[in-house]
């Protein structure tokens, strides 16, 4: 109902001092019906969250994280033992010398074999500049090659049941110098069997820590709406590749490196989702 009409008052006009009637201001007239009768419309609903189809696909793509991930931590425990079987290993090559342009075989030059527990065992190449040790154990191999007035080359390779870097039809170039100007050749990121043990441990356990956030993140996006926890789940699977590059095992298990990319697609296509969500909806609503 409006509000009734004010008195009307006197006042004298300044110019002519005649008393003139004065309406009181007030507010001006509504302009719309619901200013008279404000329930006539409802309140804006609160922005929705998107349906149930949408969370599903994320809870989906977050299981497949987790059981990848346990899968590769299964896998890479496998393997760290495996790789601790003792076993034996032929390493063997070719030193060469540049004459005229070309690489050709140095016959005399010694070639000194060092393990990972510091034993050694030396070689002197033939005419055809070969060399060829046998029995050799798993773990780190240092081959350090040296001739009379060349400079001394180190190649540092590596031999297991799991991963072998090259160790077989090696060629080692040897250049005009001395001791003083020698050189080192890296064949593997693993110096030693212990540091290889260590990474793929260290990928294991990473791995396991990537399972279990992105099971529990699928658990809660299934029971509730928390985009937040999607968002946690994402990353984990996504960053799970870079973990395994930084431990150097990208070279030594590649298989590993592929599978682990189904994680990182997961992760990231729920990442996105949760993040958009996030960005349109804002924080998660209370629970249903």
């Amino acid at each position: 109902m409006l509000a009734t009409e004010p008195p009307t008052q006197w006042f004298p006009c300044p110019h002519c001092r005649v008393p003139v009637p004065v309406v009181v201001p007030r507010d001006p007239p509504p302009l719309y019906t619901w200013e008279v009768l404000p329930g006539l419309y409802p309140a804006l609903p609160r922005p929705r969250v998107p349906k149930w189809r949408v969370r599903r696909a994320a809870a989906v793509a977050l299981v497949v994280v987790a059981v990848v991930a346990a899968g590769l931590t299964a896998g890479l425990a496998y393997a760290a033992w495996y790789a601790n079987q003792p076993a034996t290993f032929t390493v063997n090559g070719t030193v060469f010398h540049a004459s005229g342009g070309t690489d050709v075989p140095l016959a005399g030059a010694v070639v000194t074999l060092t393990n990972d527990v510091n034993q050694s065992t030396s070689q002197t190449t033939g005419f055809d500049g070969s060399f060829s040790f046998t029995g050799v154990r798993e773990g780190g191999v240092a081959l350090n090659v040296t001739a009379t007035g060349y400079a001394p080359v180190t190649v540092w390779t590596f031999a297991s049941l799991v991963y072998a870097a090259p160790t077989t039809g090696l060629g080692i170039v040897l250049t005009p110098g001395s001791a003083a100007n020698g050189s080192t050749v890296t064949l593997s990121p693993f110096p030693d069997l212990e540091q290889f043990l260590a990474s793929v441990g260290a990928g294991a356990v990473l791995l396991g820590i990537v399972a279990l956030v992105a099971g529990f993140a699928a658990v809660v996006t299934l029971r509730s709406d928390r985009p937040a926890v999607g968002v946690v789940g994402g990353a984990a699977g996504l960053l799970a590749p870079l973990a395994l590059v930084y431990l150097s095992l990208a070279t030594a298990l590649p298989l590993v490196m592929e599978v682990t990319a189904v994680t990182a697609g997961a992760g990231a296509f729920v990442l996105a989702m949760r993040v958009v969500q996030i960005a349109q909806t804002g924080p998660a609503p209370d629970p249903d």
